[in-house]
């Protein structure tokens, strides 16, 4: 993003790039995490997007990110998907990190559905299940700095939970209906990149935790102050047990995620189908 430009400028001009390249107003977004891009590959496919083509959008440098927005029909409905996040821990400013959302609000998003990797700290966990978060500890520090006056677009700044109740009671029921388990629990956002010590596992346990990632919080400080619907999805890719602490590997944690991409999916189609039909009804 252009240092000399104010996030306004900076989304309308990103917005408008999109809109030449696919004309629609979408309801619903999804930000993929590290190992959950398959999610993309169910999407009917009118155009893909390099980040690098974006004005102002910044490059996706993690593992398993492609860095690419993809552009279609899911459901029956008109979708925009990030295959790829920023994080803060690759450099970039939080306004820079949580562009997207900007851009995506003004072309029309209502509900996003935000996915990540993430260390299991709750022992009755496992890898490859997913949790649904009902709310989140935020251990970056870095929210609060990007808005003054505690107003941001004219709204205040709220930091009650953000997490839509509905859906998650939604996403619970589809995995008994398909048959896999779902949780529910609480998301800590660490700065990263380096995985969680034993020290700090224990220290996120005693808190309230039940996993550590390194992302989401920025994207739904943002997305909640638009007002958006917003389920989050964290995939458990491995979980810590503090006494006899093992090694982590990024393919490992991409291995993990990928295992639960039915799941993922799943969730997201039932959602979408369902406020789809919302929709038509209002």
């Amino acid at each position: 993003m252009n240092p000399h430009s104010s996030i306004d400028d900076a989304s309308l001009e990103s917005a408008e790039f999109i809109r030449q390249r696919w004309n629609h107003a979408p309801k619903f977004a999804i930000i993929l995490g590290t190992g959950a891009g398959d999610l993309a590959e169910k999407i009917a496919v009118d155009v893909t997007i390099p980040y690098a083509e974006i004005p102002n959008f910044p490059r996706s440098t993690a593992l398993g990110h492609k860095g690419e927005l993809v552009c279609g029909q899911l459901a029956g409905q008109p979708v925009v998907a990030m295959q790829g996040r920023f994080h803060l821990y690759e450099g970039y400013a939080f306004d820079v990190a949580t562009l997207p959302i900007h851009v995506m609000h003004r072309m029309g998003v209502e509900v996003l559905f935000v996915s990540n990797a993430c260390g299991g700290i709750n022992p009755k966990f496992a890898s490859g299940e997913i949790m649904l978060i009902d709310s989140h500890i935020d251990l970056m520090f870095q929210s609060s700095r990007v808005f003054s006056n505690n107003v941001v677009h004219g709204r205040a700044i709220v930091r009650n939970d953000q997490y839509d109740q509905q859906l998650i009671e939604q996403a619970i029921r589809c995995g008994r209906q398909h048959n896999f388990p779902v949780h529910r629990g609480v998301y800590t956002a660490m700065l990263g990149p380096n995985f969680e010590t034993r020290a700090e596992y224990r220290f996120i346990k005693k808190i309230g935790g039940d996993v550590a990632g390194m992302s989401t919080v920025p994207e739904v400080t943002v997305a909640g102050q638009y007002g958006m619907r917003i389920l989050g999805l964290s995939i458990i890719c491995n979980v810590a047990k503090p006494d006899v602490l093992s090694s982590t590997s990024g393919q490992e944690v991409i291995a993990a995620a990928k295992a639960a991409g039915p799941h993922l999916q799943a969730i997201v189609v039932d959602a979408i189908e369902r406020i789809g039909q919302e929709f038509l009804q209002n």
